[in-house]
């Protein structure tokens, strides 16, 4: 499998023009490295979009997320696990 995917590849897969990802990479939401007049997207960025992988941002905000519902539901979690 290759580490990078043209913009036409991942509009492909994600079933959205190629303008839709080229304006996502233009806004910051899609990572990509620009070679010549073409960006490539990182392997990891498209498993990302697709669902496929968790990106350490995303790891974090559900780490958080857990830590404080532990927090404020804790009792509620036990009673629940004994029944």
């Amino acid at each position: 499998m290759t580490d990078f995917f043209s913009t036409a590849e991942v509009a492909k897969a994600l079933k959205v023009s190629r303008i839709a990802i080229h304006k996502k990479i233009m806004n910051g939401r899609i990572k990509a490295s620009k070679v010549g007049r073409n960006y490539v997207i990182p392997k990891e960025e498209v498993l990302k979009l697709l669902g496929k992988s968790i990106g350490e941002e995303n790891k974090s905000d559900i780490d958080k997320a857990v830590r404080r519902a532990v927090k404020e539901y804790g009792d509620v979690f036990k009673k629940l696990g004994k029944e």
